[in-house]
């Protein structure tokens, strides 16, 4: 009897079995599909309610995650060789006895220091056997001859040209910039800004719209870096200097060039208060053909003297004033009453 009914379950179980897998293998699968993969997914909504700190919180969070998970190996590029120094550039100097620069030094002009010691005496820059040369009142075509007779003693000058020289010679002003001298300004129209009739407004017009002449030539903001003309200063406009961070320059060494005959007298001049003084800022002026003249022979006395040249550079170039620039550039460009003439107005055959 028991053997019966075990047979009897184990009959039916056999019958359950067979059952189970012909449904599971014949009827058509109700599971879930396959997850998608990251790009097939859409982006998940953001709730409405989210603000801006949340998105503050979940980006830190993110952060931080992104932090703990260990970062992949990327493989670096190799470091760069390192650059070669440039090789400094080779002086241009072919003379092996020339005068030359013995040391350049660079002027912070912030509060407009004065330099010249028959005026200003704070700033005593200049070492024994040192000097300062300076030129006025150019541009004019004597100038090229003293660039030259500079240039063959590979040596440099600091240039105060007058605005409205600049006007009719801006050529000329921009040979002196190439040569790599120093220009500052010397007013517009070399007025004496010390005058009886001259009012502070009338002094600030002439310092800036020298300046501002100066950069319309050469295309490029002069040294801030001024002279009065024939020294004359007053509290005003020394004070106004001092606000535009305007350094001044007076003088040590008087060439007279202005009113010597020869030009050696000129040489005379120099050489004769160099021997009291021993060092110095020395006044000539570009525009006086002794000057031009006695250059060649007074560079080379000073090398025989022992005197070195210290050139002089400013920390920051000038800012010009906008409203005094517009004034250049208008006198540049206005035409002349007779353009507007026709030419048959102004030129006539009167014999063939």
């Amino acid at each position: 009897m028991r053997n019966a009914l075990g047979l009897m379950m184990a009959s039916v179980l056999a019958a359950v079995v067979i059952a189970g897998v012909w449904y599971w293998t014949s009827s058509p699968r109700v599971d879930a599909a396959p997850p998608k993969t990251m790009a097939a997914r859409q982006p998940d909504p953001v709730p409405p309610q989210a603000t801006a700190k949340d998105d503050v919180q979940v980006t830190a969070a993110l952060s931080k995650r992104a932090e703990a998970a260990p970062a992949p190996a990327v493989a670096l590029p190799p470091a760069p060789a390192p650059a070669p120094v440039a090789a400094a550039p080779k002086s241009t100097c072919t003379n092996p006895d020339a005068l030359g620069v013995s040391r350049t030094v660079v002027v912070d002009t912030t509060g407009g220091p004065g330099f010249g010691f028959l005026q200003y005496k704070q700033f005593d820059f200049l070492t024994d056997k040192e000097v300062l040369l300076t030129f006025d009142d150019g541009p004019w075509p004597t100038t090229p001859a003293v660039l030259k007779a500079l240039a063959d003693e590979c040596t440099k000058a600091v240039f105060f040209p007058i605005g409205l020289h600049t006007t009719y010679h801006p050529d000329i002003l921009r040979q002196v910039a190439a040569a790599g001298h120093t220009i500052g300004a010397h007013t517009w129209s070399h007025a004496h800004l010390g005058g009886k009739k001259m009012t502070e407004q009338m002094a600030k017009d002439e310092i800036e719209k020298g300046f501002s002449a100066v950069k319309e030539a050469l295309g490029t903001a002069p040294a801030p870096f001024f002279r009065f003309p024939a020294l004359v200063t007053t509290p005003a406009t020394t004070t106004y200097l001092g606000s535009r961070n305007i350094a001044m320059f007076s003088v040590d060494v008087d060439s007279n060039d202005f009113k010597s005959k020869t030009a050696d007298e000129v040489i005379n001049n120099v050489m004769t208060k160099l021997d009291k003084e021993h060092k110095g800022i020395i006044l000539m002026h570009d525009l006086q053909k002794h000057t031009a003249q006695a250059l060649p022979t007074l560079l080379r006395k000073l090398k025989a003297g022992g005197y070195k040249v210290v050139a002089m550079k400013a920390k920051t170039q000038l800012e010009t004033l906008p409203e005094y620039d517009a004034m250049m550039v208008k006198k540049e460009r206005m035409p002349t009453a007779a353009a507007t003439r026709p030419i048959s107005s102004v030129i006539q055959t009167v014999n063939d």
